[in-house]
């Protein structure tokens, strides 16, 4: 698209989840294959792309507060134009353009097969009509077994592969360009959701779930093995539901991505509790590379309010999956989030919340306050929590569950732990995770002393001697 030698800048702004990461990796892979230049520095760049996040209150206004800074460049250096993608672009589309006339262009998620030509034109003066907001659960068929016939034709981020002719002769056709070189990476599984809980507007602009095949996770896992990755954190909206739509199960893809040479550690990130059976969990305790780590988003423990969530389970089922998972791994990594605030908690259930995590002894919590999403049922479920007993509860909650975790932290000193290090500070101190530990929100590792043979991507054993919160300090062993 771009001839030789004139190669455009871009920078890539990529906010949100994991998930959101890999489709800005996607995009880039696209640009990069259509002759753009990704580049680090904003002022260096032509146009600025703002992958969004539109799941909360506070992510989409960090969005928008992106999108002005972005703004700002144009004018100033050899910025041009601004592009807002991802969720809020897709949930919002042409109302956010309205909004936000300091978009140069809001585009959705089926602009992203053609985001070299879009970006083209937009720098050439072009202002691309945004789309109109729709219910993506309606482009694919109800039934689950035809859906992979029926997105013929669809974009849904992260399933696709690059064309014949763009990818290396004989080699993976992964349609992806990497923007961190660290040992871990992400790798989508699926995207959309078929749940139906009352809090989330996910599906809406996700769409229904639709499973990549086993053999596509795969080749795109060895990609990122030959990349230098070491780690691959399996993500989707309900890692649980894979492959339901394709006949196969969540158990057989860890099973075949268990034999990729090269990957030492698997993650599996956003488990449904209720949907835990006891073929996966197996699969999951056993298979050696597939790291003791369980994300399970309980939400809540309160019964009743856990129906009105349009979700399952109380403290008993819960507690009852914690300790079959510790009966065959004491070591364990466990964390959730909750959401403290949902239209018709009493305090009465918030004790039970209370109670359930105290008895949990989970690694992390995410805790979070209610918010109503625009088209969920939640928006219209009376009655509301007034926002300052929304905030006094979360306190109460992130103050009990930071001891928590902190207590379950100070319990693994003395403890073997396998670290995988991420980053060598300026004194020598190496610093990672371990395996309990999943990116970004669980805590990390420090190392002591640090031998020079250890750098970023080694991964070792070593004895835990402190903890400092969730994090964890440790030597290395025969140091």
């Amino acid at each position: 698209m771009i001839e030789q030698g004139t190669a455009i800048g871009v920078h890539l702004i990529s906010l949100g989840c994991a998930r959101n990461e890999v489709d800005s990796e996607e995009l880039a892979g696209r640009l990069a294959a259509d002759g753009f230049e990704l580049v680090d520095d904003p002022q260096a760049a032509a146009a600025i792309v703002v992958n969004t996040c539109g799941f909360i209150d506070a992510a989409k206004k960090d969005s928008v507060d992106t999108l002005l800074a972005a703004a700002d460049h144009k004018g100033s250096g050899a910025t041009k134009a601004v592009i807002a993608v991802g969720c809020l672009a897709e949930r919002y589309g042409a109302e956010l353009a309205e909004a936000l006339p300091e978009a140069d262009a809001v585009l959705g998620f089926d602009d992203y097969p053609d985001i070299g030509a879009r970006l083209t034109a937009i720098l050439a003066g072009d202002r691309p009509k945004s789309h109109q907001r729709r219910d993506r659960r309606t482009l694919l068929p109800l039934a689950p077994a035809a859906r992979r016939a029926g997105a013929s034709g669809l974009s849904v981020p992260g399933h696709a592969e690059l064309p014949v002719g763009v990818a290396p002769p004989g080699g993976p056709r992964v349609l992806r360009q990497r923007l961190d070189a660290g040992p871990s990476a992400p790798l989508k599984i699926a995207s959309g959701c078929d749940r139906r809980c009352a809090f989330c507007a996910i599906p809406s602009f996700r769409g229904s779930y639709l499973s990549r095949p086993v053999a596509e996770v795969v080749n795109e896992a060895r990609w990122l093995v030959a990349s230098g990755v070491r780690e691959v954190v399996l993500v989707s909206e309900n890692s649980t539901g894979y492959g339901r739509d394709l006949g196969t199960n969540l158990e057989t893809l860890v099973a075949e991505l268990s034999g990729v040479d090269g990957l030492d550690w698997i993650r599996v990130s956003y488990l449904q509790p209720a949907e835990i059976h006891s073929s996966l969990l197996h699969s999951m305790l056993t298979l050696p590379n597939v790291v003791p780590y369980f994300d399970l988003p309980f939400q809540h423990a309160a019964e009743p309010l856990l129906r009105r969530m349009r979700r399952f389970g109380n403290p008993d089922s819960f507690l009852d999956l914690l300790a079959r998972i510790r009966a065959e791994r004491p070591e364990a990594g466990i964390r959730s989030n909750v959401i403290l605030g949902f239209p018709g908690e009493t305090e009465e259930m918030v004790n039970e919340l209370a109670d359930f995590l105290a008895a949990a002894e989970m690694d992390a919590v995410g805790v979070f306050g209610y918010s109503d999403e625009e088209g969920t049922e939640g928006e219209r479920l009376r009655p509301k929590v007034a926002e300052e007993v929304i905030a006094d509860r979360v306190d109460r909650i992130a103050s009990l569950v930071e001891t928590v975790s902190a207590e379950r932290a100070e319990a693994r000193i003395g403890s073997r732990v396998q670290v995988l290090v991420e980053a060598v500070g300026e004194t020598g101190e190496a610093i990672g995770r371990a395996a309990h530990q999943g990116p970004e929100t669980d805590g990390q590792t420090t190392l002591r002393p640090t031998a020079a043979s250890v750098g970023v991507g080694s991964l070792v054993w070593s004895i835990v001697s402190e903890a400092d919160g969730v994090d964890l300090i440790a030597e290395l062993e025969n140091q």
